[in-house]
């Protein structure tokens, strides 16, 4: 508590001073007012509803302004002292500030952490660090450290200097605000003196720090305004650096989601903001393709359940790779069965003549699949293909807890059909995924099929192979953003 020539006086715990450390408990008597001190705790966040921008009823005047541009000097070019000990004292602070800055620390952690070494370095009564809302444009208040609970109001004027120029303020309303000319003591009406400054990192701005007293014009020094400055540098890339460190985080983990179900170069589009995925319960048409062992069962009862796990996961494997190098989505694993869909969650507009070009592959890759293993004396695997298109439900299906994404429909159903009408080594389509493939298929029709639902049995034909006439799939033309 400092007096400053009030003409009452300012006394603690009954005795006159001119200026006092306080202790918690202490008692505050200025004029017919007293006031109980009650230490202020840094961990204690007052809400950030109790902080505004509103228009300047009067305006503030800019005493001074520190362009954020400001860099250190050549040492060759250095001719005062004083500009040697304002560059020493910014490098000083940034340096012990840097040393209690972590990234490892939560945003609102750090943001806390800024505002309290800057309540340590500068003498001020309240201080605000502001972040950047990168929709609004619009500073939006993340932290407060004042010495009483009450209402901040911020000067809109002065943010928007800030804001639009990225350059501190210094000012003080107390020069031209008519309201307060007759006053007698200034800490008990309450004006104040105020900082301002970017959080600048490479020149884009981030946010703002606030910071007023109670005191008179004079309150704060263009060395203050410098050291503030130089907090907000160091503050701006602790900030920086910890949102860097969240978005590779977050990218990390959802790389590691994606890349269960999709091909890598579209785990990368997606994680990168090049393809959107749809949101869930959406109707699209979808090429399912159902892959499954035939004889497994019977395969079981010969082989130990360990080692039937190890050639369940070999498998998987090398399936799998052949399903992402054809822009593939695993949609699950059924036992030994491997579901996997084309068109979804990301378009394909070639999904079924990929669908075809994959079974094919996934029957040449089983080849050498099984070459190896007669090799090592294992039994050989044999699998049969189905694969139809249609419109289906895709999206997030599950639990609260746990949710999957994945299709629903009749669609779905018939693939499954068809699969188990594949005989070993066999790729049984649907007519409506041969007539969406285009000419480039050879195939076979089989006997027409009753499926469950279906009034009309279903014509379904055996790919032979694909023309040489067919083109590549396109890898990147295809793909369509949804």
């Amino acid at each position: 508590m400092r007096d400053v020539g009030s003409l009452n006086g300012t006394f603690v715990n009954g005795e006159k001073v001119s200026e006092r450390v306080l202790k918690s408990g202490d008692q505050i008597s200025l004029g017919n007012t007293t006031y109980r001190f009650t230490e202020d705790r840094p961990q204690d966040k007052l809400p950030i509803r109790k902080v505004t921008m509103t228009p300047d009823q009067v305006q503030s005047q800019v005493q001074s302004t520190l362009a954020a541009s400001s860099t250190f000097l050549p040492e060759k070019d250095i001719k005062d002292i004083t500009v040697l000990r304002a560059d020493y004292e910014k490098l000083r602070v940034a340096h012990e500030l840097s040393q209690k800055l972590s990234i490892d620390a939560d945003l609102d952690t750090l943001l806390q952490k800024i505002v309290d070494e800057a309540f340590l370095l500068i003498r001020a009564d309240r201080a605000v660090i502001l972040l950047l809302d990168a929709e609004t444009e619009d500073f939006v208040p993340r932290y407060v450290r004042q010495k009483r609970d009450e209402e901040i109001k911020l000067s809109k004027s002065i943010l928007d200097e800030v804001r639009t120029k990225k350059r501190a303020v210094l000012s003080s309303d107390a020069m031209v605000d008519e309201r307060f000319k007759a006053a007698k003591s200034i800490i008990m009406q309450g004006i104040r003196s105020t900082m301002c400054v970017p959080l600048l990192y490479n020149d884009k701005l981030l946010g703002a720090m606030h910071m007023d007293s109670m005191l008179a014009t004079g309150a704060f020094t263009e060395k203050d305004l410098l050291l503030f400055s130089g907090i907000a540098t160091q503050a701006a890339v602790a900030i920086e650096n910890n949102m860097l460190a969240q978005k590779i985080e977050h990218e990390a983990t959802a790389r590691a989601q994606f890349q269960r179900l999709l091909s890598p170069n579209l785990v990368e589009q997606i994680v990168s903001g090049q393809l959107t995925l749809n949101q869930g319960g959406a109707r699209r048409d979808v090429t399912m393709l159902f892959a499954d062992i035939r004889g497994f069962t019977a395969m079981s009862e010969r082989h130990a359940p360990e080692e039937m796990v190890v050639t369940l996961n070999e498998y998987f494997e090398v399936m799998v790779d052949v399903l992402f190098r054809h822009g593939g989505t695993l949609d699950k694993y059924v036992g030994d069965e491997i579901i996997g869909l084309f068109g979804a969650p990301v378009d394909l507009v070639d999904a079924p003549l990929r669908s075809i070009r994959c079974a094919l592959d996934m029957m040449r890759a089983l080849e050498e699949f099984n070459r190896l293993r007669v090799d090592q004396g294992r039994e050989k695997v044999s699998i049969g293909i189905g694969v139809n298109t249609g419109s289906v439900i895709a999206g997030a299906i599950g639990s609260s807890r746990t949710l999957q994404y994945t299709v629903i429909g009749d669609a779905v159903n018939i693939a499954a059909r068809l699969c188990s009408l594949a005989k070993p080594g066999e790729i049984i389509i649907s007519e409506t995924t041969l007539e969406l493939a285009g000419p480039h298929i050879l195939s076979e029709p089989r006997k027409p099929v009753q499926v469950k639902g279906k009034r009309e049995a279903l014509q379904i034909y055996s790919v032979q192979g694909i023309r040489d006439t067919a083109p590549p799939s396109n890898r990147s033309g295809s793909l369509m953003s949804t």
